[in-house]
């Protein structure tokens, strides 16, 4: 077997080899995301097959998107390293690298969500969930070009692991059931863990694992109802498909523009806000849907929900770095998505059971967009907080220093402040050898 080389760089290239990172990246969405969202197509299929419910039925949808994000399980392993790498190989153009790497999921469901309806009508949809998978067997093309990097922030290693080092050279000659041995383990695994996890500690990433989970508990029940939605009001099966295409062709304009946008220098402080501002503005979006009933109404929503769904997912790597750093980068985004797994299995069947037990898709829709809002709300009034942390320690110096202080008379004001001046030149004199005031 070769021997697996590992590109050696002190600083993210931005560029480069990257720009490979960002097009297996982009194939991975492809086949991981916009496949899933595609299963939307195959939800009245499955309904009217199985004879179930709405929420029965949502249960499969919920579980893949469930597994993907929980285990280290098939989509799992491609989807959360890949978008880990992107962060590796770029700095200054990262989100751009990201919008570019996600809009892949768009491209995929506007491509595949009339493919896919074609398909189904030509091979039931047991034959188009075969040439399905055989599509995402290209996931094996991705992972051959994701080629390792070592950056100048991953050199910065510990103490911690140095002693875990050198214990580990002594105990080479050790028996493998000593004592000894089982405390190493023990010592090195703490260390590692510690390491890699500290940044659940940190407060900003406490508040941003909570509102992701609101926001994922919003944004799931969409890609499985829309389809259904619309043919509940009158829209023919190849509309419906349209409509999930424009979604998706939309969420690629949304993914590349924003991402550049925000990297923009006149954005790129405004980053965190951007995201806030993509997440409130679909959950509104999520509340308008239930008074749109034709195809007419349905289209400029999709464009408008498409669009900030793919500003948004743009930028979820982008604010996890900026919370957590890029050597934590991976770790932080396995626990970000994680953190999707729940509200992803619970909120379809959860959004099903409202439509059966109602009869309509308001409450359900009404409750995915207040969620999503709550989300942004969340996170805006976290970094509100910490902003006024931050400014009343400045304030409290400024009232303390006397040089500082103000009166309403400017004379005065500049005369004080001249004679401190002066006081505190002399102090310094003085303690200068051979100081003479005369």
């Amino acid at each position: 077997m070769t021997k697996v080389t590992r590109a050696q760089s002190t600083s993210p290239p931005d560029g480069g080899w990257g720009w490979m990172i960002v097009a297996g990246c982009f194939l991975v969405t492809i086949c991981t995301r916009a496949v899933t969202r595609c299963i939307s197509i195959f939800f009245v299929e499955f309904q009217t097959y199985f004879t179930q419910d709405y929420a029965q039925t949502a249960w499969i949808h919920s579980i893949v998107d469930c597994v993907t994000m929980l285990c280290g399980l098939g989509f799992a392993l491609c989807y959360s390293p890949a978008i880990a790498m992107v962060g590796k190989y770029f700095s200054r153009r990262k989100a751009l690298a990201y919008g570019i790497a996600m809009s892949g999921s768009g491209i995929g469901t506007f491509i595949l969500a009339p493919v896919v309806q074609l398909l189904i009508e030509q091979f039931s949809w047991r034959g188009a969930l075969l040439i399905l998978g055989g599509f995402v067997l290209n996931l094996c093309v991705c992972g051959a070009l994701m080629r390792p990097i070592t950056l100048k922030e991953d050199h910065t290693i510990p103490e911690q692991n140095h002693v875990c080092r050198t214990q580990k050279q002594d105990l080479k000659r050790v028996s493998p059931c000593s004592r000894l041995t089982k405390e190493w383990v023990q010592t090195c695994l703490c260390c590692c863990l510690q390491q890699e996890y500290s940044f659940l500690l940190m407060s900003d990433f406490v508040v941003l694992a909570i509102s992701v989970l609101f926001m994922a508990y919003g944004c799931s029940p969409l890609f499985v109802y829309l389809v259904p939605y619309a043919l509940s009001v009158g829209v023919s099966h190849q509309q419906a498909a349209f409509l999930m295409s424009t979604l998706g062709v939309i969420d690629i304009i949304g993914n590349i523009t924003f991402g550049w946008l925000t990297d923009r220098r006149f954005l790129k402080n405004y980053q965190y806000v951007c995201y806030l501002f993509a997440v409130g503005l679909d959950g509104l979006c999520y509340l308008c849907l239930p008074v749109l009933r034709s195809l007419p109404l349905l289209v400029p929503f999709s464009c408008t929900f498409g669009y900030f769904d793919g500003a948004y997912v743009t930028l979820i790597p982008v604010v996890t770095a900026e919370i957590v750093g890029t050597t934590s980068l991976s770790s932080a985004l396995g626990v970000v998505y994680f953190l999707h797994a729940v509200p992803y299995l619970v909120s379809p069947p959860i959004a099903g059971w409202l439509v059966d037990t109602t009869g309509s898709y308001t409450a359900a829709f009404l409750l995915c967009g207040f969620s999503m809002i709550f989300s942004s709300v969340l996170l805006g009034f976290a970094r509100l907080i910490k902003k006024t942390k931050k400014t009343q320690p400045r304030f409290l110096a400024k009232e303390s220093d006397p040089k500082l202080q103000l009166w309403t008379n400017g004379s005065v004001a500049y005369s004080v402040a001249s004679e401190l001046d002066q006081k505190d030149g002399e102090s310094v004199a003085m303690a200068v050898p051979g100081y003479n005031p005369t």
